[in-house]
């Protein structure tokens, strides 16, 4: 029976590099993936980024629902794409960003269908709380392993800081992706580093 897997760490952990190495490891073998991505993270429309410059494209964006319309079925979206054909894997990015639902959608296809899953994502929000889609992941999935960065002092980072204009700022919003690194910055951080930041004049906390 095919697994659920779900790999996680702080930002900058390598999440989005390996998954592309994933992708790109099955297909050069004649093997078929799938890629999803939630739409709301994607600093490039239609494709998973890394920080060390790849990018893979997306074959599922999915959306959590707003007042216009409902969250996307991935289950259902995901057996209009593939039709009558064969996958070999699952690769869904920044999973985080899930819902409960679709997480558990997830763990259908590995289990009813068959298929393996491979997610990654973050484990905590900026003010150190777990992610919805992370939540399930963490109660579902057959494996689960961390993905190990550093933070500046030197220790194992475990959580994740926001600077914007250069002022730690863990206030709302709490998703904002960082389409303009010049203004926004994110930096992985050990407990302790992230508690002198948050003492620090002028920061946003709330």
């Amino acid at each position: 029976m095919a697994k659920l897997n779900f790999y996680y760490g702080a930002m900058n952990c390598g999440k989005s590099d390996t998954m592309i190495s994933t992708a790109y490891n099955y297909t050069e073998n004649g093997l078929t993936v799938v890629t999803m991505m939630p739409e709301l993270s994607m600093r490039k429309a239609g494709y998973t980024t890394s920080r060390a410059g790849k990018e893979w494209p997306i074959d599922i964006a999915t959306r959590l629902a707003n007042e216009d319309s409902p969250e996307t079925d991935i289950y259902a979206a995901y057996h209009q794409f593939i039709g009558n054909h064969a996958v070999h894997c699952v690769l869904v990015d920044e999973a985080n960003f899930m819902s409960a639902g679709q997480i558990e959608a997830l763990e259908q296809i590995a289990k009813v269908d068959n298929t393996s899953v491979i997610a990654y994502g973050i484990r905590t929000n900026i003010q150190r709380q777990l992610f919805e889609g992370t939540k399930r992941l963490f109660e579902l999935a057959d494996r689960v392993e961390k993905m190990v960065t550093m933070c500046t002092c030197g220790d194992q980072a475990e959580f994740n800081g926001r600077f914007v204009d250069g002022t730690f700022h863990v206030g709302e919003p709490i998703v904002w992706i960082d389409n303009d690194p010049t203004r926004v910055r994110y930096q992985s951080l050990c407990g302790n580093c992230y508690r002198e930041q948050s003492q620090q004049p002028g920061a946003i906390n709330a």
